[in-house]
């Protein structure tokens, strides 16, 4: 990023990697100035202290005065009034992802997709340290790639989401991964054809000697990976064919380049299994051996928020599947399961929420919570019994008592959450209190 130093550049929010964006511009010699929505902004006397301009209490135009170019945070929606003043000026928008990439010295694998990222992403660093690599998960995992990617180390494994792709020209992986596809994030994007546009990103630079991983369980995601312009190779549920790494029983059977067990990954769980085959593929095509990828797969265990049953109260078992923020992500949560009673609502970033009716004859019950409540009741309405709360606390009573002594109670709300909870892993804790609390009265 040396064709940085001395130019004047906006990044817009202070988040995790607006942070990041503007600690990595002000070593390189730019002349940085932050724009930041909110009053109040933590890093602030950190980052001026190394010399960037730090403005808060909302975005305007004259923060783009002197400015060159423009890093924007994900958090900040496409159309939103400062990146188009910066458009009307014929300024360039990047995402931090973008300064990650132009900084990467060292081969690295993206991961992008609607549901799992995070897990696949992890899975694909472990089995790089399995290997023997100085390795990290980096992107929007919370660690961001701008920084990882100076830090000298051997391999990355980077989770790209589709606001993050939407402003990226240099992401160019030896691996890419497109895990599924499904609406999401309307709100942001604008439409669904834009979301795909964003999440085809993650290969526009791929060619000869890289390779694509596409799942072949998810049509919409199957044919968005067949635009790649390099090698591919799939994943999926069932016993693989051949350029596939699929399931046999339990275990992780790969059909790439001749055929190789690879264990079982710690989770049951559909999503898990799917996440553990893509990363199983994805780390094969980056040339790491069947030994890493069985022992290193094996080795992750589900993340918080991911179906991690939280409590029992008798013969109630409590799940919290708070990560599963859009429609795609619950139906998966809810695949395998009988006598459920749902929690779900939120925020639901303009996306469709009726395809849930799907599986209403699995359900004892749903609890209809936040901004969405009317249209989760609308969505089941006539097939399943709803009741409506304004708290988690009072969800989950309601939940349990609607299971009636068996079942489970799964929080998988479809929504995103920042209508009543700080975030996802805030809504996932008051969840895991609540049912905490009536299993110790259970046992009482």
């Amino acid at each position: 990023m040396r064709d940085l130093a001395g130019r004047g550049i906006l990044v817009v929010g202070l988040g995790i990697s607006g942070a990041a964006a503007a600690r990595a511009l002000a070593e390189e010699g730019a002349r940085v100035r932050v724009s930041e929505q909110k009053e109040e902004a933590p890093e602030r006397a950190e980052l001026e202290a190394i010399g960037v301009e730090v403005l808060t209490g909302g975005h305007a135009p004259e923060h783009l005065d002197g400015m060159e170019l423009v890093v924007t945070s994900p958090g900040v929606v496409q159309d939103a009034p400062i990146l188009t003043w910066a458009c009307e000026r014929g300024l360039r928008i990047w995402s931090e992802l973008e300064l990650g990439a132009r900084s990467c010295a060292v081969p690295y694998v993206a991961v992008t997709g609607t549901n799992g990222k995070s897990t696949t992403t992890e899975m694909i660093a472990a089995v790089m340290r399995t290997a023997g690599l100085d390795a990290a998960a980096c992107g929007n995992i919370g660690y961001p790639f701008s920084r990882a990617a100076r830090e000298g180390r051997d391999a990355l494994a980077v989770e790209a989401s589709s606001f993050q792709l939407t402003f990226v020209e240099s992401l160019h992986p030896r691996v890419s991964v497109l895990l599924n596809f499904a609406p999401d994030h309307l709100d942001w994007h604008g439409s669904f054809s834009r979301y795909a546009s964003a999440k085809a990103r993650i290969y526009a630079l791929q060619g000869e000697g890289d390779v694509h991983i596409g799942n072949a369980d998810d049509p919409e995601a199957a044919r968005v990976s067949r635009e790649a312009p390099c090698r591919l190779a799939w994943f999926r549920l069932g016993a693989p064919e051949e350029g596939e790494v699929g399931f046999v029983g339990p275990n992780i059977v790969s059909r790439i380049d001749g055929e190789a067990t690879l264990g079982s990954p710690a989770s049951s769980a559909a999503g898990f299994r799917a996440d553990a085959a893509a990363a199983a593929a994805a780390a094969l095509a980056f040339g790491l051996d069947a030994h890493a990828v069985s022992e290193g797969i094996s080795s992750v265990e589900p993340l918080p928020h991911r179906g991690e049953m939280v409590a029992v109260a008798g013969a109630v078992s409590f799940i919290d599947d708070s990560k599963a923020t859009n429609p795609h992500a619950a139906l998966a949560a809810l695949e395998g399961r009988e006598g459920v009673v749902l929690i779900a609502g939120g925020l639901a970033k303009g996306v469709d929420l009726s395809p849930l009716a799907a599986v209403a004859r699995r359900l004892k019950g749903v609890v209809a919570i936040g901004e969405a409540a009317d249209e989760i009741g609308d969505v089941f309405q006539g097939r399943v019994t709803v009741r409506k709360s304004s708290s988690m606390e009072e969800a989950v009573g309601l939940a349990f008592e609607l299971a009636g002594g068996l079942g489970c109670v799964l929080l998988a709300p479809a929504c995103a959450s920042q209508d009543m909870f700080a975030d996802y892993a805030d809504r996932g804790r008051q969840f895991a209190r609540a049912a905490r609390r009536i299993a110790g009265a259970a046992d009482d």
